[in-house]
């Protein structure tokens, strides 16, 4: 018996070897339709390629594509477990033409697959054809072999299949296996075709056609998109005609009996297959980067995971079990979709998380349902206003308390629901009005209502389609804007990000094909959750309703990046540096530099910032990866994790994990912004400067990435040309610098004395030779641009000269006066050279000076009055 995992390798081998390129399956959240909230089929990914939007190096691939179908018209949610072939997640093998081969290639290629290749025996094979396609009704009688009563003709849409209402279209041609006449059923077109006997396996669909809104053309170049569901075709090739029993799905629902202890083919056998399918899609979207939310997808998974949580509830299971499945499912799946195997903490810790609090709501609510239905019978309907408060109050999705009445047979009243939901949105608006809010927070209240949330998808990428919700032009909503308007466009899903936690708004372009443009400068978020695009018309003309291509600007959002996730490593090497009292008060994440506000009360040295530097750089080169968890806040700060200042914390938190450090994480911190995959992303570490902001707050300012390194390269060209213009070496800059200041300092004093020589040696000024005033000996000299700093040496080798006396210098530099007055000890008791000084200062404009009685120094704007100075000094001696 051939695995499921060797089933879609002989596929995709096969097509390879017949000139196909082998692509991996793209995301579960489409990144080229913003009109699917999953992937739901092969074709998905290649959309732009069939319309010619977008060009590839091959012509021919094939793909094994996970695929989700759990909201909107492709929701299988409610059969699930139920019956043996809906799923939410399941693999779409298919192989593509993109202009290059088609019916006959087509046909050809699938026959000879799964006859020879997968040794179906051809008696049980037949197909279905669009009623009006002769051509593939004669080639599957020649390729095949196929008598006329193999090849049934439909005359319905079930085998024409359409992009939409207009683009790209055609037949299909479908192949179909019977399962034997043990198994009530009749073949497509009869009345019996919904029973299980003759099950579709394959889907060939001939893109020949185009639809515009008047008319059906040929395509120049006719496409072949096919889709062969894995979990059914495993079925036929496992001898079984039910989907649950092929190995991908029984082991998962074997574990899930194990791990629960119970019987997986007993009473709760439904419930094992809603466990195992769920795990599924669960993962999977977790692995792509979606979350458990009240709103968008993250809702759409939250009612999938709550859905297979209230199973393992129904079959006893007293703790969390979902979590305990997901090692089974990476090693079933890992191989084929390395990205469970990488984000199986991540599905591990989030499922449990949300086991463990759903469990909670569950007995409370189910507590609640019971109480609410014990008096209801079959065919009775659950009051409306009940399952809104399920809903309101215990997280109940609406659709959860319709599948836990349904073994019952009771329904629910969906009008008296949708009633008590919008009197709910009416308070809700009503208290928001009267909240004081501005009249604009106002108006985007209205849009979150009226729009939804904006599925944020940067997380993981930085293009995708997105739909114009509304546009709003001078606070007011308009259906459409022209070239040269300021605008803010809401869309249904961006990958931009919005302003948040200190990180800036990403920046970059919406195009309407080749016809419209906005240039997007910010990115804001109200209502927490509403996105706005502020930006520019630049050319065209955009409108609501219309699909665009949004595109971030690469190269910013990889510095802002670069840039956040060093804040992280940063914060926490502060903290091991100088202490656990260092926490943020704010932090600015550019694309220029990052700016981070500590609580500390002195500055650092600069060993201090070089141990810093030391430790970030350390994590940048150890390139470990950058994990992302979802818990609750609780929960993440009682694992270590810190909490950013200015950030707002809801019941559930991204918990961004990176480093290492004795094998544990060395930063962990709760936060909502982008980050590198890997630390060695963020390149080199630089901190620019650090200094005070407010009492016992530093601000510290560093670079990263190509910006540090650019700033080094200048650092080393400044020090390059230093050592040229010292005709030395880099390397003995310091050294030859500390040898010019020496000889400097040897020079300033030997200067200074050939000063003072000369200053005290000879008259300088008009009044420059000793004088007898009332019995005592005066000294003043007028000593034009000696520096003042020299004045007081010079003065005590005047006092030296005359032996007992008073003495006076004055020096004049860029016209301003600095005068010392020196008296000898033996007057010191008689005159005072500070009152002296404080004479000669009035003199030349300056308000007092001070010193001791033998020295003492002032200045004085008026350099000019000098003279004056000192006969003032002299008129205060003679009192």
């Amino acid at each position: 018996m051939q695995s499921a995992n060797d089933i879609r390798k002989t596929f995709l081998e096969y097509f390879g070897k017949n000139g196909h390129e082998i692509v991996d399956s793209s995301p579960l959240v489409p990144r080229n339709d913003p009109t699917l909230m999953f992937t739901n089929a092969g074709m998905v990914q290649f959309k732009n390629v069939f319309t010619g939007v977008e060009k590839r190096e091959y012509s021919r691939a094939t793909t094994s594509q996970k695929c989700v179908r759990a909201g909107g018209k492709h929701n299988d949610l409610e059969n699930v477990g139920f019956t043996a072939r809906h799923h939410t997640f399941f693999e779409m093998l298919g192989n593509f033409s993109f202009g290059d081969y088609f019916k006959d290639n087509a046909i050809e290629l699938a026959w000879n697959l799964i006859t020879k290749e997968f040794g179906l025996p051809k008696d049980k094979l037949l197909v279905t054809v669009y009623h009006e396609d002769d051509e593939a009704f004669d080639l599957w009688k020649k390729i095949a072999g196929l008598s006329d009563d193999k090849i049934i003709r439909i005359p319905t849409s079930d085998n024409f299949w359409a992009m939409g209402d207009t683009g790209p279209c055609g037949p299909c041609s479908e192949i179909f296996f019977d399962h034997g006449d043990h198994i009530w059923g009749g073949p497509p077109g009869s009345p019996e075709e919904d029973g299980d006997r003759f099950i579709e396996i394959w889907n060939l669909v001939f893109m020949q056609y185009e639809q515009t809104a008047d008319e059906r053309l040929n395509l120049p170049k006719p496409s072949i998109d096919t889709g062969m569901g894995l979990e059914r075709i495993a079925a036929v090739m496992q001898g079984t005609h039910d989907n649950y029993n092929v190995d991908l799905l029984r082991k998962l629902i074997e574990a899930s009996a194990d791990k629960s202890s119970t019987d997986a083919d007993g009473d709760f056998n439904t419930s094992h297959r809603v466990i195992a399918d769920h795990l599924r899609s669960s993962a999977f979207l977790l692995a792509d980067g979606v979350l458990p939310s009240n709103e968008g997808r993250g809702y759409v998974l939250r009612r999938i995971m709550r859905r297979a949580m209230r199973h393992a509830h129904i079959i006893g299971a007293k703790d969390p079990l979902l979590h305990k499945l997901v090692p089974t499912l990476t090693s079933l799946m890992g191989q084929a979709f390395p990205e469970l195997t990488r984000a199986e903490a991540l599905i591990t810790e989030t499922l449990e998380l949300e086991e463990a609090r759903f469990k909670k709501l569950l007995d409370r609510g189910l507590s609640l349902l019971d109480a609410e239905t014990k008096e209801l019978g079959e065919g009775d309907e659950l009051k409306g206003d009940v399952a809104f408060k399920l809903y309101d109050t215990y997280g109940f999705p609406v659709d959860l308390t319709q599948d836990a009445l349904k073994p019952k047979n009771i329904g629910v009243d969906m009008d008296g629901f949708e009633t008590a939901m919008e009197k709910q949105r009416a308070e809700a608006r009503k208290n928001w009005s009267g909240s004081g809010g501005q009249a604009d927070e106002a108006l985007w209240f209205d849009l979150k209502e009226k729009v939804g949330a904006t599925d944020f998808l940067g997380y993981d990428t930085e293009t995708a389609e997105g739909q114009i919700v509304s546009i709003v032009v001078d606070g007011k909503e308009v259906d459409r804007a022209q070239p040269g308007t300021e605008v803010i466009v809401l869309l249904n899903q961006t990958p931009f990000y919005a302003e948040s936690g200190g990180q800036e708004g990403d920046k970059g372009l919406l195009k309407v094909g080749d016809i419209a443009e906005v240039e997007i400068s910010d990115t804001q978020k109200r209502i927490h959750s509403l996105y706005l695009h502020v930006g520019k018309v630049k050319g065209g003309v955009i409108s609501v309703g219309e699909d665009v291509s949004a595109e971030v600007d690469n190269t910013r959002r990889s510095s802002i990046r670069s840039n956040h996730s060093a804040t992280h490593l940063l914060h926490k090497a502060l903290q091991q540096e100088l202490g656990d009292h260092v926490t943020q008060k704010g932090s600015l994440v550019a694309e220029e530099r990052l700016r981070f506000d500590i609580a500390h009360n002195k500055g650092l040295s600069a060993e201090e910032i070089a141990a810093v530097e030391a430790k970030v750089n350390a994590q940048v080169r150890s390139n470990t990866e950058v994990v992302t968890r979802l818990m609750t806040p609780d929960e993440a700060i009682e694992q270590g994790a810190m909490a950013l200042f200015g950030e707002k914390y809801g019941d559930e938190v991204r918990v961004v994990a990176m480093g290492d450090e004795a094998g544990k994480n060395f930063s962990v911190e709760l936060c909502g912004g982008t980050h590198v995959k890997r630390t060695g992303d963020i390149g080199l570490f630089k901190v620019l400067s650090e200094g005070a902001v407010a009492a016992g707050v530093r601000r510290i300012e560093a670079l990263t990435g190509s910006a540090a390194v650019a700033y080094l390269a200048e650092q080393e060209e400044r020090l390059n040309e230093t050592a040229a213009l010292l005709k030395s070496t880099p390397a003995k800059v310091a050294s030859r610098v500390e040898a010019l200041l020496d000889e400097r300092k040897k020079m300033e004093r030997e200067i200074a004395d050939l000063r003072k020589k000369l200053a005290t040696g000879g008259a300088s000024g008009s009044a420059s030779e000793v004088k007898e005033v009332e019995g005592v000996k005066y000294m003043g000299k007028v000593l034009d641009g000696i520096p003042g700093k020299e004045l007081k040496s010079m003065v005590d080798e005047m006092k030296n000269q005359i032996g007992s006396g008073i003495c006076a210098a004055i020096s004049v530099n860029d016209g301003k006066a600095s005068l010392v007055v020196g008296v000898t000890d033996d007057l010191k008791d008689s005159h005072s050279a500070v009152d002296l000084v404080r004479a000669g200062s009035a003199a030349v404009g300056g308000k007092g000076g001070g010193g001791r009685p033998d020295m003492a120094q002032a200045g004085g704007p008026d350099g000019d009055k000098a003279d004056a100075a000192l006969a003032a000094i002299e008129a205060a001696i003679a009192g």
